[in-house]
């Protein structure tokens, strides 16, 4: 059977607290409606089935703000507190609570809060390398059907960066989709619009303004009730004031750019889901001044993949595509059927890529050699211990 009903959601925003009385969607009556608003599906419902046999509840993490949660019940807000176990199990920052992820817990009685004691699988989840020269991978966002690729066409727009990001939604799982903002601002939105949906290959592209209105629609058909999308971009390009225009009123702070070289400063400080009217969730993330990409080959085989169906014409099987000859992808950048630009940032993506790679090769043999160290010393000392 399925119904349909009332409910009252509260979801906390950097301006207070919300409160929305909404209407449910459909939904199979096993299936808790109110989890069901925060995206809860029956493949999570399944996994859970071990957690709540244990006498613990799902919620959502709603906000994470350094090592401070908030997280969503069915019918509560709690500040979240991950548990000792957790946190001694975990072998990296990443495994730990992020935003977007169904965790397993046990609410404190009388109190507000939440012990997190379980992270459900991830079924996407949005990663960069850690800024800075440690090889370690940074969580963003998890459990996300669609992450907006914001530029800015205001003097800022960098295709290389675009592509950047691309690549790294694309490994995440989810669905990207560019948006190009402040095209009220733009003289040359033709053009513009040109560059942008060439360096972005089959992704979808759309043109959109905060400030007027304009590409809202076109937006807004990526979102719909249940679903979880975020919005990612350097500072200043206008993710929070796109989230504003979504929900219909000033909910995320916002910052006016400098006219002289188009940045601003970081209007979001951390990581938040909002439910919008419409029913869709949307996290707002803090604007990126360096963006160093995880592990990601597959991300780069879907975001360049007319290169990758090229590859597959070139003469030797383990072709680099750099001085080979007989290569398939140089021919096509010398008839101009591939564009030298997108050639370029492919090759240097890959690069990239290939070094981290080896420094992941390297720091996993480090750690190896670091714990057989410290197991020998260990050994030896129970052997002169029982001498």
């Amino acid at each position: 059977m399925f119904k349909s009903t009332l409910l009252t959601m509260t979801v906390r925003t950097s301006t207070g607290t919300l409160s929305f009385l909404t209407r449910g969607v459909e939904c199979s009556e096993h299936l808790n409606i109110a989890l069901q608003r925060l995206g809860w599906n029956a493949s999570f419902e399944e996994e859970f089935a071990e957690f709540r046999a244990q006498g613990y509840e799902p919620a959502r993490v709603a906000v994470e703000d350094k090592h401070q949660y908030m997280v969503l019940t069915t019918d509560a807000e709690l500040a979240g507190i991950v548990a000792g176990k957790l946190l001694h199990n975990s072998a990296s920052h990443a495994d730990l609570p992020k935003v977007g992820d169904w965790v397993a817990v046990s609410v404190l009685p009388n109190e507000a809060k939440a012990v997190i004691h379980h992270v459900l699988r991830r079924r996407t989840r949005l990663s960069r390398k850690v800024p800075g020269r440690e090889t370690e991978e940074q969580v963003l966002v998890t459990n996300i059907e669609v992450a907006f690729v914001v530029q800015a066409l205001d003097g800022s727009f960098n295709a290389r960066r675009m592509q950047r990001h691309l690549v790294t939604v694309y490994e995440s799982g989810a669905k990207p989709v560019v948006v190009l903002n402040k095209v009220d601002l733009c003289d040359k939105a033709v053009e513009a619009l040109e560059e942008a949906q060439q360096a972005a290959g089959d992704t979808p592209v759309i043109e959109v303004s905060a400030r007027t209105g304009q590409g809202i629609d076109q937006l807004n058909e990526f979102i719909r009730p249940g679903l979880t999308v975020v919005f990612i971009g350097s500072s200043g390009v206008g993710k929070s004031s796109l989230i504003n225009r979504l929900y219909g009123e000033e909910i995320q702070p916002t910052l006016e750019v400098r006219e002289s070289d188009s940045k601003g400063r970081h209007a979001t400080t951390w990581r938040e889901m909002i439910l919008l009217p419409n029913g869709g969730l949307v996290i707002d993330t803090p604007g990126t001044r360096e963006f160093h990409m995880w592990l990601a080959e597959d991300g780069i085989q879907e975001a360049f993949g007319e290169i990758e169906e090229l590859a597959t014409q070139c003469h030797f099987r383990d072709c680099q595509h750099t001085v080979e000859k007989r290569c398939a992808v140089r021919a096509a950048v010398e008839t101009e059927q591939l564009s030298r630009e997108r050639y370029e940032n492919y090759l240097k993506l890959r690069q990239e890529v290939a070094r981290l790679e080896q420094a992941q090769t390297q720091r996993g043999y480090l750690e190896r050699k670091k714990q057989t160290k410290v197991a020998q010393r260990a050994f030896n000392k129970s052997k002169r211990e029982r001498e």
